[in-house]
């Protein structure tokens, strides 16, 4: 019964995050360490589902066109090597810390996202993106992600938006694209600490299909909706990862 309803969880979940460019696995994480054999092969299955459901998601963003290769170029590998290295020394380092600075990251970017207009911009024209700021944010939070066992989509979609000036759709795809990297660097990170495959077969199965759904939502959204829908979806999710963080 406790497979199942992380089954239930993960699809609706994953539909959630399908659509906004996020998998949300801050969310999904509790139900996972609920099923798992210990915490730390609960962080490495929570990971390795994030990888699976941003795949299938970015599967579906990759035939509409809306992922920047060039910027996925830039960022996708140091979010990976972030990923192992925060992987490899997760076991090392207590994450209540981090998960309150994470949470309250989440919180605020969630804010401004509410707050913010559409900027107009010339739309996939990549002349206005900050390289620097995608390839720093990228290490950065995938070391962040590697520690707590988290692809941290969440704080990765505002960067993309906030500092590297990618316009919302594209952010969507980019993010995904390069959120299934980061996944697999971070399972690989986790194996010597244990993955609990069970889980992460269990929740990986039913995110596929809720991921496929919610991407192909992401074209019916303006662009002030994908705004005020990420937006929404950080501050629940930073408070969520706030909880976690204290209890």
């Amino acid at each position: 019964m406790e497979l199942v309803a992380l089954c239930v969880w993960c699809f609706v979940v994953a539909c959630a995050g399908g659509a906004l460019g996020l998998v949300l696995g801050n969310i999904r994480l509790p139900a996972v360490l609920l099923v798992a054999a210990s915490p730390a092969a609960g962080a490495g299955a929570n990971i390795g589902i994030s990888g699976v459901a941003a795949f299938a998601a970015a599967l579906a963003h990759i035939r509409a066109g809306r992922i920047n290769w060039r910027l996925f170029a830039w960022m996708a590998p140091p979010s990976m090597a972030g990923a192992v290295v925060g992987g490899l020394i997760s076991g090392a380092i207590p994450d209540t810390a981090l998960l309150l600075v994470i949470g309250v990251a989440l919180v605020y970017f969630g804010v401004d996202l509410l707050r913010r207009k559409p900027r107009p911009r010339e739309s996939g024209s990549g002349e206005a993106l900050d390289v620097r700021a995608a390839v720093v944010s990228g290490a950065l939070i995938g070391l962040l992600g590697g520690l707590v066992g988290l692809i941290l989509g969440t704080l990765r979609m505002p960067a993309l938006l906030r500092w590297v000036g990618e316009v919302p759709a594209r952010a969507v795809g980019t993010n995904l694209a390069v959120g299934f990297w980061v996944g697999a660097a971070g399972v690989v990170g986790h194996l010597p600490g244990g993955v609990d495959w069970a889980a992460l077969g269990a929740g990986a199965a039913a995110s596929v299909p809720g991921a496929l759904i919610g991407a192909r939502l992401t074209g019916r959204l303006s662009e002030q909706q994908l705004l005020r829908g990420i937006g929404a979806i950080l501050v629940i999710a930073g408070t969520a990862t706030g909880l976690q963080g204290i209890l």
